[in-house]
């Protein structure tokens, strides 16, 4: 009854192909107009899982409460100098307030005016106590150089610290870097240079890689409808930071990063070159057309077909899903690599059909019959693999399932209404030889004679990979598929180092904090836990006298005014005292202070004969990072005694919530880099208190999530699809031949992904179901033709079509292989993997599985070749 509708339908459309095609174009052109009006994407990969699992559901709520937390975007001030880097991001965060149009909220908080009069406060007793002697000691060095902020001053200072070290019989060795410090400096701004030098590194050492780092957080305005939300925020912060000119004027380097870049880095990958692949992705696809048709007219029939289709499949699918999510825009390549199998499976059967039939609405016809049943089969198997994804927690799959089980649809109608309408119109030529291949037929008697050989080494083959499995690798980090080499991430990763990305977030009532923390004190995954009462400096009263000390006798120093600017002169003067003084002290010493003095010596020299200009250029260099210091040095011994209550309302805002309750960040121990390290440390703090949210619990849920997803996917659409094969080919047999080349690809695949530690993540592993799809596909295929009784497959008109079937699908997969976007390039990879075992699969060992056809049709062999 099927087939008679479908040769029915079929006729009819041949018959009146100008009313079919006038309707199925205004019914594209429709589409597309629908479409491009209601085109949207939520760019929130979050939104991939459902809202409805409890951890998502705490992760929401968390969200809601600290969405400046979350929405961010870092401005990573970079420079040579820690006192640089801190000029450059204060200005910059000057001229990023005050923008509540684009910007939320801007702070820095680590250099906000609370930490910079209260920093000494959380340093522990001693080292403050060091501080303050220290700055004691240096008070007529300090006193010097606020008198007179000069060469002049800086080469007077420099002699006084030479004969105090002389005076007090101190290795020049332990000035050595201090003085190739100051030397490179010079050396720096001789060349040209934005060099300054660091008075910090003087009295602390050299500067860690996060000295050296400023971030400027920001909370944006984002527009989620866009494909890049921050779009419009990172497009003001960039105009900002070139008018300003940090670069020029700091030597400062910028990075955006944060969730925001990272997030807009990934769809701006996307776009990136996506003209030009797609260009040459659709010349190759044509290119293999003709390959398999020889015919422009029945190429051009197979792409307006499939053009057609595409565009209803996408105004189907927006209207069904509304908003498109990462995954869901996939379904365009989907549609492609299966839709133009369905139309190359009916068009290579007209080919044959008129080659022995001249007539062209009989050869359409005729084609009808024979790949009619196939197709529908194939079309619902592979529609109910993608829907399978529908009821799991998986809804970004989803998603896709419906617009791709819809386009399976869609591709089958056309296949049967549109193309054979649009080849009646063209009217191709006829066929003048077979398709069958004939120079396969020892291929095809190999496998007739060695058809148990062939079985047992597949089923070897698969049973050797099968210990593999469990080391199959799974990442579903979202990081993971970032350019790991793009600044963003680098800087990510970078600030990382210090503070680490991956945390557990708890949320509870005040009263709760005390329990809570103790008992994850004692996990031992657990590095430490951070709430608002950690801004609480502990042992104030034995910090602040010194400080308190330390500030009456710098203070009156440190706001002092300074004398009058000496003249040229009287700096060149300075500078050949201090070299001279350099000179003495490396002649009576040896070793790598004596070097360094002789170096800075050298350096004094230069500048002393130099013009006024590198003077000038010099003194900036020394003078612009000592005020910055001095500054902070100032503001950092006025402390007061800090209390929850004095504690800044913007800090208090990112870790109490509107309602009082209580944010608590558990930081994990060890490597917070580390898959397997984040999960241990997800499950023990979900241990002490299942209502924890974070990265670490949202990356570790993420992965479970997709993975319970898939096994559910899997076995629903491995039993619908069995249902469906005996509702139509009522043989448990037939159902068994079609299904176990089908595990047998999907086996294949993962176990070479296991063996090759190709990992799989939240975007490649859409390969499986696609799999299914194009897998049962091409088993149906073989098992109808081989229920018709054909044989010889190898040589056939069937491996004909699926040989270019596959080459047109893999190099709409291959389109994505070549994406910058490593997540996109790894969901191509995984995809030509399927599609490989798929195609072996299907040619070589279903044929040897299938054996001879229970009831040769000579005539029908003959004819398929």
């Amino acid at each position: 009854m099927l087939q008679s509708w479908i040769n029915r339908g079929v006729g009819y459309c041949v018959r009146r192909f100008r009313a079919v095609i006038a309707a199925a174009l205004l019914l594209a052109a429709l589409s597309v107009v629908y479409a491009a009006n209601h085109f949207a994407i939520d760019t929130d990969i979050n939104d991939l899982l459902s809202a409805k699992l409890p951890w998502r559901q705490q992760e929401i709520a968390y969200d809601a409460v600290f969405p400046q937390n979350v929405d961010l975007i870092l401005i990573d001030v970079g420079a040579a100098a820690p006192e640089t880097a801190e000029a450059a991001a204060r200005e910059l965060l000057k001229s990023l307030v005050n923008k509540p149009d684009v910007f939320r909220s801007v702070g820095n908080t680590m250099d906000s005016p609370f930490f910079r009069r209260n920093g000494l406060l959380f340093l522990p007793p001693d080292q403050v106590n060091g501080f303050s002697g220290q700055l004691t000691t240096i008070k007529p060095f300090i006193a010097g150089l606020v008198q007179d902020p000069s060469l002049r001053g800086l080469a007077k200072s420099l002699v006084d610290i030479l004969n105090y070290a002389k005076l007090r019989n101190t290795p020049l060795d332990t000035m050595a870097s201090s003085l190739n410090l100051a030397a490179a400096t010079l050396e720096g701004t001789a060349q040209g240079q934005v060099a300054e030098f660091s008075w910090k590194a003087v009295l602390n050492g050299a500067p860690t890689p996060l000295d050296l780092h400023r971030y400027i957080e920001i909370w944006p305005v984002l527009d989620q409808h866009a494909l890049e939300p921050g779009g419009r925020a990172t497009a003001a912060i960039r105009d900002i930071i070139k008018q300003l000119g940090l670069q020029q004027k700091f030597g400062a380097k910028t990075i955006l990063t944060g969730p925001v870049i990272i997030s807009d880095n990934e769809f701006a990958g996307v776009h990136e070159g996506i003209v030009f692949n797609s260009a040459v992705t659709g010349g190759i696809i044509l290119l293999i057309l003709w390959l398999a048709l020889r015919s422009l007219r029945l190429v051009g029939a197979v792409a307006v077909n499939l053009a057609a289709g595409l565009v209803i499949t996408a105004a189907g699918g927006i209207l069904m899903v509304g908003a498109l999510n990462p995954i869901s825009l996939a379904f365009a390549v989907l549609f492609v690599g299966l839709g133009a199998d369905f139309a190359i499976q009916y068009t290579v059967r007209y080919r044959n059909e008129r080659h022995e039939n001249k007539d062209l609405e009989h050869a359409l016809s005729g084609s009808a019959e024979w790949v009619g049943i196939p197709l529908t089969l194939a079309a619902l198997a592979a529609a109910a693999g993608f829907l399978s994804f529908t009821p799991t927690a998986y809804s970004g799959l989803a998603q896709l399932g419906i617009i791709a089980g819809f386009g399976m649809l869609v591709a089958y109608v056309s296949s049967l209404t549109l193309l054979p309408a649009l080849i009646r119109a063209v009217n191709p030529a006829p066929e003048p030889k077979s398709l069958s291949l004939p120079a396969l037929a020892p291929a095809d008697a190999f496998l007739k004679r060695h058809r148990i050989a062939v079985i047992v080494a597949t089923v070897l083959i698969v049973a050797a990979g099968l210990p593999a499995l469990p080391k199959l690798q799974f990442n579903f980090n979202p990081l993971a598929l970032e350019n790991q080499a793009s600044p963003a991430l680098a800087a990510l990763f970078r600030l990382g180092q210090d503070i680490p990305l991956n945390t557990a977030e708890i949320l509870t009532q005040p009263d709760d904090v005390a329990a809570i923390t103790a008992k994850l004190a004692a996990i031992p995954e657990v590095a430490s836990t951070w709430t608002i009462d950690s801004f609480v400096p502990a042992d104030q009263d034995q910090k602040l006298p010194p400080i308190e000390s330390a500030g009456s006798t710098l203070g009156p120093v440190l706001h002092g005014s300074p004398g009058p600017a000496p003249t040229d002169d009287e700096n060149i003067a300075g500078l050949k005292q201090a070299m001279q003084a350099l000179q003495d002290i490396a002649g009576q010493q040896q070793g790598a202070g004596a070097d360094a003095a002789r170096r800075l010596a050298a350096a004094l020299d230069k500048l002393a004969q130099a013009d006024t200009t590198q003077r000038s250029l010099a003194t900036a260099a020394f003078i612009n990072p000592l005020h910055v210091d001095l500054d902070d040095v100032g503001q950092s011994l006025t402390p007061e005694p800090v209390t929850r209550s004095s504690l800044p309302p913007d800090l208090v805002g990112d870790w109490v919530a509107p309602d009082g309750r209580v944010r608590i960040e558990v930081w994990p121990k060890g490597d917070a880099n580390d898959n397997a390290t984040v999960s241990r440390f997800a499950r023990a703090v979900q241990a002490v208190y299942p209502g924890a949210t974070g990265e670490a619990i949202g990356s570790t849920e993420w992965g479970e999530t997709i993975v319970t997803a898939f096994a559910e996917a899997a076995g629903l659409a491995l039993v619908s699809i069995a249902v469906l094969l005996w509702i139509v080919l009522r043989r448990v047999t037939d159902v068994l031949v079609t299904l176990i080349p089908l595990l047998v690809a999907g086996c294949v695949t993962l176990e070479i992904c296991a063996l090759t530690k190709f990992q799989l993540n939240y975007a490649n592993i859409i390969a499986l179901p696609v799999l299914l799809g194009i897998g049962v596909a091409f088993k149906i295929y073989y098992v109808t033709a081989w229920r018709r009784g054909q044989s010889k497959f190898l040589q056939s008109v069937l491996t004909h079509a699926v040989f270019y079937s596959t080459l047109l699908t893999a190099t709409a997969f291959g389109s994505l292989w070549l994406s910058n976007q490593p997540g996109i390039s790894s969901m191509g990879k995984l995809l030509a993997l399927s599609l490989a075992c798929t195609l072996t699969s299907a040619a070589l060992f279903q044929p040897a599985l299938m054996g001879e056809p229970r009831h040769p049709a000579p005539g029908d062999v003959d004819r398929s070749g």
